[in-house]
């Protein structure tokens, strides 16, 4: 018996989706259901969208977050733990032209970089951070972050996160939202599709607002670390859910880009 197989013409009125030119052709080294490459594919979309792929500068420091340069074909410098808003600081300074963004984990923007991502927001410098919340230190072995909620189990909190001894989780987004220098404050998460749209959007806000030199933006995405939590994709984003987002409420914090 033979078999006919059609040949099947793709023309470009054809195609509805398609990967981001600017997403390099590497194998994802990140865990499933991680949303580390969602919010990838959605910067390489919003940056090629706008026209920016030469005018781009990406700043990744330590954490899962360090990789994003594998994986996105525009500029990037590397920074020290905690760095990047500094790092940003000086490249938008020298650059102003450029699009300018760092991309961070809690872990290194609300711990160890907590200093220089508040100062930068209050000085209200033209970058945005992008701030990947998923209340876990990942990369080095699930230890307790900032962010890490009440209760929640970590490597280092085994029997949960408790006030007394650990304090509390820190709402970094809230504390941006209250500076002068901000103009664009918001979280958002990946899990769902409506949601990856919304979180589109407010990463192209933030990104005009930048070169518009309108101040700093933070675009906080409320993420998942299934294997931090010790779960299942499925299950890591019903946890987040149910838990993250009575904690962590998504939609804008500051708009003053709209007024």
């Amino acid at each position: 018996m033979e078999y006919c197989m059609e040949q099947t013409i793709i023309s470009p009125e054809n195609i509805v989706y398609q990967k981001p030119s600017l997403m390099n052709d590497v194998q994802m080294h990140y865990c499933p259901g991680c949303s580390h490459g969602v919010v990838h594919k959605l910067v390489a979309e919003v940056i090629e969208e706008m026209g920016l792929q030469e005018k781009s500068v990406g700043v990744s420091p330590v954490g899962c977050a360090v990789f994003a340069y594998r994986y996105l074909d525009i500029d990037w410098q590397e920074a020290a733990h905690g760095r990047a808003p500094a790092v940003a600081t000086a490249i938008k300074r020298l650059w102003p032209d450029r699009l300018v963004f760092t991309y961070q984990g809690d872990g290194d923007l609300a711990c160890i970089g907590a200093c220089e991502t508040i100062h930068a927001l209050n000085r209200g410098e033209n970058i945005v951070i992008i701030f990947i919340n998923n209340a876990i230190y990942g990369m080095t072995g699930g230890q307790m972050a900032p962010t890490t909620l009440m209760g929640q189990k970590t490597s280092t909190c085994p029997y949960g996160r408790v006030a007394d001894l650990h304090g509390y989780p820190l709402k970094i987004t809230e504390l941006a939202a209250q500076l002068e220098g901000t103009c664009y404050v918001t979280r958002q998460s990946v899990e769902s599709v409506a949601s990856i749209r919304k979180a589109k959007n407010a990463l192209k806000k933030a990104f005009k607002a930048s070169m518009d030199g309108k101040g700093s933006s933070l675009v906080e995405i409320v993420s998942t670390c299934n294997s931090g939590w010790k779960l299942s994709p499925v299950k890591a984003n019903e946890w987040m859910k149910e838990h993250m987002f009575k904690f962590y409420p998504k939609g804008d914090l500051k708009d003053t880009i709209s007024e």
